[in-house]
């Protein structure tokens, strides 16, 4: 990395009084709080600083597996690992590492590795890592799910398409036609918390202010995934301008979504 620009070990290191003084509060504080429910069992241990690099590097190319729970105690990621080894589409959970690979790898995550970590602790790490990687899956399939039923009852064809406006590149997650000028476009947008109300909302203002100037024709609309179902009003208030044209909510059922792609289309007069 340039001088300009930091790696992650330049993060680590920024971060890592704070983060030991945090460690050791949280296990005193774990301590006080579970004092009569804390026993002292046999368990597995990894001790990696009995570990060269080069042990290292021979058991992620035997076992590729464990890859992602050793970068979770690393707090290590695939971003950071493109941008500082510039290995690329690094698939942490099932990897296939060339031994080049795996050896570099060995040698930038031993630093940032404990002297040892209980085995059990390292596959629940990985537990949690997994679970929240396909949770985030499932909520791509909802967005994937509104495609697909704007093209079942569409009476045009859409597909997630980009366009410019004053030289910035924006995406739609939803454009009509597939190629050429967009006549219709559509943001997808799910809102998880209340307090992401104001910045999501903006987004898609500015999104809709943006596609207006790129097409002043065209029809802008908006999908919006929202739990609390009682404050969809004060979203539709929030959502209230001229460069948008409708708005509908859907939740993640198939009814829900069929439901709401239908009247969202019937508004924009492009339903079958």
């Amino acid at each position: 990395m340039t001088d300009k620009y930091g790696s992650h070990t330049d993060f680590m290191g920024q971060v890592a009084e704070d983060a030991e003084r945090r460690k050791q509060a949280v296990e005193k504080g774990l301590r006080l709080a579970f004092g009569r429910f804390i026993e002292q069992r046999q368990v597995e241990v990894i001790v990696f600083s009995s570990m060269s690099v080069f042990d290292l590097a021979k058991a992620l190319g035997q076992y590729p597996i464990i890859l992602k729970p050793l970068l979770v105690a690393c707090n290590l990621a695939a971003r950071a690992i493109e941008r500082d080894l510039e290995i690329k589409n690094l698939d942490t959970y099932s990897p296939r590492l060339a031994n080049e690979e795996a050896a570099a790898l060995a040698g930038y995550m031993k630093p940032f590795l404990p002297d040892y970590l209980e085995l059990p602790a390292l596959s629940v790490l990985d537990r949690v890592a997994f679970i929240d990687k396909e949770i985030r899956k499932g909520k791509g399939r909802w967005e994937q799910s509104i495609l697909k039923a704007l093209n079942s009852f569409g009476s045009i064809a859409f597909k997630k398409r980009k366009f410019e406006c004053h030289g910035e590149e924006f995406e739609m997650d939803a454009a009509a036609p597939p190629e050429g000028r967009i006549e219709v476009g559509i943001d997808v947008k799910r809102i998880e918390a209340r307090r992401d109300i104001h910045k999501r909302c903006d987004e898609i203002v500015n999104k809709a202010n943006k596609f207006k100037t790129a097409f002043p024709e065209g029809k802008f609309a908006a999908v919006i995934y929202y739990p609390f179902i009682d404050e969809h009003v004060n979203i539709q208030n929030r959502l209230q301008t001229d460069a948008i044209d409708a708005i509908v909510f859907a939740s993640e059922s198939e009814q829900s979504v069929n439901n709401a792609v239908l009247f969202l289309l019937s508004r924009l007069g492009v339903v079958h």
